[in-house]
């Protein structure tokens, strides 16, 4: 790392110290900085990478609540507004048990260059709670969320900051938030994307981060004149990113070998089809059930509970050709990465954020792998919401077709994005590079534009 670079983060951990996760992210994205703020003083003169580190404004705020035995339960909201320079902040609500202040300004400032690459006119920002709606009645998650709402419907509008949803909110706690956010201002708009499709939603939507991801991959395999015809894939998590990941991937050729949750991952070896997946799908939406059911049903699959204490993860310890971390950050370290290596991986397209740690990512790059970083490879979840922002500002729903056409071709212009940037800036196939630098630069611009505010 540059002088410059080292003394940023020497301050930023001074001034925000027990957050690694915030100062992960930004460390990764100052480091691929250093060229471009040699190259443009002006930057550098204008503190424009101190500015974003820096959210223009975060809101935390109690969430006092009843549940059905009449007990009343305080949680913690927030709201990470990071930069609203090339449009209204946008990004998702997180409800879980781990949300705190440093993941979520990681999050938030991740969002910033994701939504910039996007070519949408949209800001960063995410938002959440400590909140834990696992196993919990219908009844208080509703209860929660109309609490939470009470608070946040005075920091949001359609041309202010457009929250969605992420891990723990789906289309359940989208459409209780939608129904206390338009009981309060008395307005129908466009305030949150994921929502149902009778009113107001997009097709696509919840499949968008998943089927962008593996959008992103095909662009890498075209760089080699190849694609995901008999490829064999690791898959983690279960979720919506993982579930059409999955799907996307055996409608391009494809053979996914593992799935995994919280507790525990399943391998495969036959791969999953239609039937599994619609399986995994309904245990996951619509019974809420853990991925060890799977290997109950279907008797040749092997469960393997995850250590905590492990130093690494055996899903990644699998032959295969591809990999798509689509659970969490920080789930593939360094010795994950060496397993993927050694496994024979060769293409990694990141669905989760910020799922591989710094470590990790050296070793990607250094083998000159097909790697696809979060903030480039996952923005596909965050296009289609602009893509739903559009068709409620026309009062116009698109097509199946038509928003999956949209979508293909955004994944296509980041991939351009991130490869000509890298070239321009000499470090050409570092996809790493040329999604944080092509972030950047729009963002930067409009930084300068706009003056010191």
């Amino acid at each position: 790392m540059s002088d410059y670079v080292n003394s940023l983060m020497a301050q930023l951990k001074a001034k925000h110290p027990a957050q690694p996760e915030f100062h992960q992210a930004v460390e990764e994205v100052a480091d691929s900085l250093s060229i471009v703020l040699d190259r443009h003083p002006e930057y550098r003169t204008s503190k424009i990478l101190e500015r974003l580190i820096e959210p223009e404004r975060i809101i935390i705020f109690r969430v006092p609540w009843v549940d059905d035995q009449g007990e009343i339960n305080i949680n913690i909201g927030y709201r990470i507004e990071t930069n609203s320079a090339i449009g209204p902040y946008k990004g998702g609500l997180r409800f879980h048990p781990s949300v705190n202040l440093g993941i979520l300004k990681f999050l938030a400032f991740e969002q910033v260059f994701k939504n910039s690459l996007t070519t949408l006119p949209m800001g960063g920002g995410k938002g959440g709670s400590d909140f834990d709606p696992k196993g919990k009645s219908d009844l208080k998650i509703m209860r929660f969320c109309q609490a939470f709402m009470s608070e946040l419907f005075r920091h949001i509008g359609p041309n202010t900051d457009v929250p969605a949803g992420d891990i723990g909110v789906g289309g359940r706690e989208i459409g209780y938030l939608f129904g206390q956010y338009k009981k309060l201002r008395n307005e129908f708009t466009g305030i949150l994307t994921g929502k149902g499709l009778n009113w107001g939603g997009s097709l696509i939507r919840p499949e968008a981060t998943g089927y962008g991801s593996v959008y992103f991959a095909a662009e890498m395999f075209e760089t080699r004149n190849e694609t995901f015809e008999g490829k064999t894939c690791l898959v983690s998590g279960s979720g919506n990113v993982a579930q059409y990941a999955v799907e996307k991937i055996l409608e391009l050729g494809g053979k996914v070998v593992t799935l995994s949750d919280s507790n525990g991952y399943i391998y495969d070896e036959e791969g999953f089809d239609s039937e599994k997946l619609k399986f995994i799908m309904d245990l996951k939406n619509i019974k809420r059930g853990r991925i060890i059911e799977y290997s109950e049903k279907y008797k040749n699959t092997v469960y393997t509970k995850i250590d905590s204490n492990q130093d690494f993860n055996p899903l990644w310890n699998h032959k295969a050709d591809c990999a798509f971390p689509s659970a969490t950050q920080n789930e593939i370290n360094a010795k994950d990465a060496q397993n993927l290596l050694n496994n024979g991986v060769y293409v990694i397209s990141e669905g989760a954020n910020m799922p591989t740690t710094l470590d990790g990512v050296k070793l990607f790059l250094d083998n000159k792998i097909l790697y696809g970083p979060a903030k480039a490879a996952n923005a596909g979840g965050v296009a289609v919401s602009g893509l739903e922002m559009s068709q409620n500002s026309m009062r116009l729903p698109w097509s199946r077709q038509e928003v999956d056409d949209r979508l293909r071709n955004i994944m296509k212009n980041i991939h351009k994005t991130c490869l000509d940037t890298a070239d321009r800036f000499g470090t050409p196939g570092n996809y790493v590079n040329g999604a944080n630098i092509g972030g950047f630069l729009k963002v930067a611009d409009a930084m300068l534009d706009q003056g010191v505010v």
